[in-house]
């Protein structure tokens, strides 16, 4: 392995980039940060991304360096690039450690899950790329859309607080893998800023789903990312999970599903997406 990232450094020297560029070739992994990129128009600069990078579509064409947390120098290494731009997740630390080594610079960005923090990594992005104003106009623009979700029904002086619909949020792979978010996760930071309540604030992070904990959570409704209803089968075949069936939200069908990173990744689209949230859980 050491030989072939040294043949690799003397790629990355060869394939140098001239002193009037001012955009390295970049590595995305995050896909979150992808979709900032493709939003400032700065995608062309992109040599690869991570397989969470799936918005927008073009993004999926790109060469992939696998999963976040276990990404491969080498993979990296051989798409030349003079940037890579990740967050706090990525690793694991000898492969950050390998491609600085090769002189590939990282960029960690932090993985907060509030608008403040999400609106700062635009803006970080933004003069990575020498988009400044653009990165501006998408800042305003989620600002714009957080706005309308502090004036919808919900949130207005007069309405009942009390009344706050108590949502489960479901992580699934199908029938083999269903675990429910607890406290601290962007799920739970979604939910409360959409104007709901979390159903489960007994422990942080993620927890198997259990019939006893299901029915104890008591959900109005049950919230889960497009593509683990898919491979759940369902929302007929969700409600099949233990306990659901004899909640709030399983009597009554009450089944949300979110595009995952639309939902989750506290991107560009967090104040569009926090807005749909609330309107459908306050139905």
């Amino acid at each position: 392995m050491k030989r072939f990232l040294a043949l690799l450094a003397g790629g990355l020297l060869l394939a140098g980039l001239s002193k009037a560029e001012e955009t390295p070739r970049v590595v995305s992994a995050g896909g979150s940060i992808t979709e900032t990129v493709y939003a400032l128009g700065a995608e062309k600069a992109l040599a690869g991304v991570d397989i969470s990078s799936i918005y927008p579509q073009a993004a999926t064409r790109l060469p992939q360096v696998g999963y976040i947390r276990m990404l491969s120098p080498e993979g990296i290494a051989s798409l030349h690039p003079g940037l890579l731009l990740t967050n706090t997740e990525a690793g694991p630390p000898s492969a950050l450690e390998q491609l600085r080594g090769l002189g590939i610079r990282v960029v960690q960005l932090d993985n907060e899950h509030t608008p403040a923090a999400a609106q700062e990594r635009i803006r970080k992005i933004a003069a990575l790329f020498h988009e400044e104003a653009k990165g501006e106009s998408l800042v305003h623009a989620m600002q714009a859309d957080l706005e309308a979700l502090k004036n919808a029904p919900w949130n207005r002086p007069d309405a009942d607080k009390t009344g706050r619909p108590k949502v489960l949020f479901i992580y699934t792979r199908g029938g083999s893998m269903v675990n429910v978010s607890g406290r601290g996760t962007e799920a739970d930071a979604m939910i409360r800023l959409a104007g709901g309540t979390n159903a489960v604030t007994g422990y942080e992070g993620y927890k198997p789903l259990t019939a006893e904990a299901a029915v104890a959570a008591s959900p109005d409704v049950i919230l889960v990312t497009t593509s683990g209803l898919k491979s759940a089968g369902g929302a007929t075949e969700l409600l099949k999970q233990p306990g659901l069936a004899l909640t709030p939200a399983g009597k009554a069908g009450r089944v949300v599903a979110l595009d995952d990173l639309y939902l989750l990744g506290f991107g560009p689209r967090l104040g569009k997406a926090a807005l749909e949230l609330g309107e459908r859980i306050h139905r």
